[in-house]
């Protein structure tokens, strides 16, 4: 027997857009579906735009939930194309209509969107590699997480996740690749093919993170992660302004060399008035590869001394939220796009990069600063 065009509906119901994540039913995305008496069942499909890069993963999601019913005996799914009305009520039931004026959701006043502005003194500390697998941890751990790669110009990111695909752009909107299940967008995914660098000054620079923040469909994260580039430049200051209750998370190592320009990069909250997170010391030590003793190839103290200068420099306690040891995986996974918190949770850097999440992770439970729909009432 055939099956009911409301059973198809409830199964396709539980097909995701790879993209949105949300249910094709509910985006607009049926068609149409066609039932044969010998169980035979035809999709059709919208997708967003032409040459959906993930039209695949659609066709092979809505098989697989419409082949589960009973009665089925074969399913063909056929792709169109949404026109541009319609994606311009998709893009309204996505985001609103809110006018010309665009804005930053993490900005709003009752976003629960928690902000890592994730920022280092000098560049190769590792502070790539950390958001990447703090990111990759929360994700495992059930949050949504979206990583922004705003170190435009050393932008690696996408490399570090396993990305390979663009975006796709529905009417002004940016849908963002997904890696792990991480949303993340990067400068890289718009450059022309090749290791072309980005040449651009301080006002490009404001204007890419901005888009990056309005254009970019993120939907309901529970964290942003962004990867600052090294020191107090301009992508910094940007983040200070248009994301002010963004926390800074210092990355260093255990170098006092490096330690020092890591307390100018945490120092810059004392101008912003943005809260510090916390200090992550990266490369603590070297696990000997032939008894249990910690070589301390970078020296030792790095970040309990960048903790202990911002304490007094703001006058809050910054603690230290963990020392993550060397690891060549940790390297390797971050050139094979296969975060070391996924591939071997329990190596020792792992674990730590993943119990430092845990602790970032936790959601708030606090109604400071959120507006509630409360009235007196008038007797």
């Amino acid at each position: 027997m055939a099956p009911s065009p409301e059973l198809v509906m409830a199964a396709l119901a539980t097909v995701n857009d790879p993209e949105i994540r949300r249910p094709i039913t509910e985006l607009g995305m049926v068609k149409n579906v066609d039932i044969s008496p010998d169980g035979v069942v035809r999709v059709g499909v919208y997708l967003t735009v032409a040459g959906c890069p993930l039209k695949d993963t659609i066709t092979r999601d809505v098989t697989g939930a419409v082949s589960r019913i009973d009665g089925v005996s074969r399913v063909h799914v056929d792709m169109d194309v949404m026109s541009a009305e319609q994606r311009k009520e998709l893009q309204t039931k996505l985001r609103g209509d809110r006018g010309p004026e665009k804005e930053i959701p993490f900005a709003k006043p009752g976003s629960l969107t928690r902000v890592f502005a994730v920022a280092s003194g000098k560049g190769g500390v590792g502070k790539s590699s950390v958001t990447v697998n703090l990111a990759a941890a929360m994700a495992s751990q059930g949050l949504k997480v979206g990583v922004v790669d705003a170190d435009i110009y050393g932008h690696s990111v996408p490399r570090m996740l396993g990305v390979s695909e663009r975006p796709t752009k529905v009417e002004d909107m940016i849908m963002p690749p997904v890696a792990h299940d991480i949303k993340v967008i990067s400068v890289g995914m718009f450059k022309p093919e090749g290791n072309t660098p980005v040449v651009w000054r301080g006002p490009m620079l404001d204007r890419a993170l901005y888009q990056f923040l309005t254009d970019v469909y993120w939907g309901d994260l529970d964290v942003l992660l962004m990867d600052l580039p090294p020191g107090t430049g301009d992508i910094a200051i940007s983040v200070a302004q248009r994301l002010p209750t963004a926390e800074i998370l210092v990355v260093t190592t255990p170098q006092q060399a490096a330690a020092e320009v890591a307390e100018r990069a945490g120092s810059i909250a004392a101008q912003t008035h943005q809260q510090i997170a916390g200090v992550i010391e990266n490369m603590a030590w070297l696990p000997c590869p032939h008894c249990d003793e910690r070589i301390s190839v970078f020296g030792e103290g790095g970040g309990q001394t960048v903790a202990d200068a911002l304490t007094r420099t703001l006058g809050a306690r910054v603690p230290v939220l963990g020392q993550v040891p060397i690891d060549m995986r940790l390297r390797e996974g971050g050139d094979e796009g296969k975060p070391l918190v996924l591939t071997d949770p329990d190596a020792p850097a792992a674990a730590e990069l993943r119990r430092i999440a845990a602790g970032l992770g936790k959601k708030s439970t606090s109604l400071k600063g959120l507006k509630l729909d409360i009235s007196p009432v008038k007797h």
